[in-house]
């Protein structure tokens, strides 16, 4: 959908009015004032944030007017306004519509807010839907806000950089498994940034057995689709180490491998590259809003599949980190992704600070269902840092423990580490697991955000489907923490 900026408003076929709680803007109204009271009256409208009243005023051409809550006027209130009314008209047959900020007393960070939310909830991935009814397809084309306050342009190029980067990402998500794997990851995602300044890394199976990512190449070897690395470098602050790497788990399809999942609701593990997608999104992001920070993501790309050739309960894997690894379980593959990836950024870029993404454990959404992505960290700032920033933007964190009692469970009598750990704490053991190969001095915090990546239901920033989750939180934490 786009969104275009004018200084004051002009007859259009659907006008929308923001009302804050409580009240109606009386010169925005003019004569359709006393049709409007009356309207909102009878639908109890009192501008809660989201809420929505038609109001049909004047004679030939009958003015349609949509007063549209904004409830106590903060960004969050803004963004639910903007969710709300790309919903209410995507399929409505209405192509465009504009929004009179005129009266509404709206900050620059508040319209861009909402003209974000309002663009990111108009995102589909309609392409193999070939027989989409006519009532279903999307109408809505743009959305025209008029009277935005001064400095709206700069607060909307951040904002439409951050749309871009969680569409790249709901994309990657959503793509059938047949169509999304390590080598069409990279294709798509190299495609989407092209042009932005990103510097691209690809490292290849051949390039992985000679860095010995023993790890990474033991969930892969069930496969007929190679495995990828993927590492996208922004020097936003000039030539220099990166300030902070994000890592996300690329497994784009997972089967569990020899330790099968059931077959009910496997095809839902197309989504299990949701922390690479998040870190791809994030990349585009940064770069295409010129962040003033030095950041690396990188990304390990896998299909973990149960062939004759896959990896067994019970075989012992050597991880690039030299560290030996018991497989008890080759269901618990993302870690084994990971792990090669983490020690592989620390080695080439020397960085400090790592974040790492991952749909990693089913049992994050078992303790806490779709509201909340879980947060583990061996540094209290670096978790408060990243907690700010997801209340700060909606992609809500909740910390979760690590202590020696937990990472002792996962101490194997054959190798140095086994992959999983007991039935309970099943998340919490899995973070340690990364831990285990995040060198002295780093700061190191791990996302599991499986519960997170895919909605059944829609919201704010989306339809159902994919939701973006992550985008906004990285982009977030390196503007708050990393940029100068």
């Amino acid at each position: 959908m786009q969104i275009n900026f004018t200084a004051t408003a002009s007859d259009a076929a659907v006008t929308v009015l923001p009302v804050a709680k409580d009240g109606l803007a009386a010169a925005t109204l003019g004569d359709a004032r006393a049709v409007a009271d009356a309207t909102a009256a009878a639908a109890r409208f009192t501008g809660d944030a989201g809420s929505s009243i038609d109001v049909f005023a004047g004679t030939a051409p009958v003015r349609r007017l949509i007063l549209l809550g904004v409830g106590k006027g903060g960004d969050a209130d803004w963004a639910k306004a903007g969710g709300a009314l790309t919903a209410k008209l995507l399929t409505s047959g209405t192509t465009d519509v504009t929004v009179d900020l005129s009266d509404a007393g709206a900050t620059p960070a508040a319209v861009a807010a909402f003209a974000g939310a309002a663009a990111q909830r108009a995102w589909r991935h309609d392409v193999y839907r070939t027989k989409l009814a006519d009532k279903d397809r999307p109408t809505l084309a743009t959305l025209t806000i008029a009277g935005a306050p001064a400095g709206t342009d700069q607060a909307w190029g951040a904002q439409s950089a951050v749309t871009d980067g969680m569409a790249l990402t709901r994309q990657l998500v959503s793509e059938p498994p047949n169509i999304l794997y390590p080598e069409t990851f990279v294709a798509q995602v190299m495609k989407s940034v092209d042009g932005l300044g990103l510097e691209v890394t690809v490292i290849d199976e051949a390039a992985m057995h000679e860095l010995g990512m023993g790890a990474l190449l033991g969930v892969s070897q069930g496969s007929a689709r190679d495995a990828r690395v993927l590492a996208l470098k922004w020097n936003g602050a000039g030539e220099g180490a990166p300030a902070v790497a994000l890592v996300g788990k690329g497994v784009t399809f997972d089967t569990g491998g020899i330790s099968i999942k059931p077959a009910a609701g496997m095809e839902d593990m197309k989504w299990d590259m949701g922390g690479a997608g998040a870190v791809a999104g994030a990349m585009k992001t940064l770069a295409a809003r010129k962040s003033k920070a030095n950041v690396i993501g990188v990304m390990g790309l896998v299909e973990n599949m149960p062939d004759g050739n896959a990896i067994r309960p019970g075989d012992v894997l050597t991880s690039m980190s030299g560290q030996t690894i018991e497989v008890l379980n080759t269901d618990a593959e993302g870690r084994l992704v990971l792990c090669d990836c983490v020690t592989w950024v620390q080695r080439s870029h020397g960085v400090k600070t790592v974040v790492d993404l991952a749909t990693l454990t089913g049992a994050m959404i078992v303790a806490l269902g779709h509201e909340y992505g879980g947060l583990f960290a061996n540094d209290d700032d670096l978790a408060k840092q990243l907690e700010a920033a997801g209340s700060a933007v909606g992609d809500k964190l909740w910390r979760f423990p690590l202590s020696p009692t937990y990472d002792k469970l996962i101490d194997s009598p054959i190798a140095d580490v086994k992959n999983v750990g007991p039935r309970g704490a099943g998340s919490i053991t899995a973070a340690h697991f990364i831990g285990r190969f995040i060198d002295e001095g780093v700061k190191w915090a791990h996302l599991d955000i499986a519960g997170m990546v895919w909605s059944d239901k829609p919201g704010t920033h989306h339809d159902k489907g994919a939701t973006g989750y992550g985008v906004r939180l990285l982009d977030r934490f390196v503007r708050d923490n990393f940029e100068g």
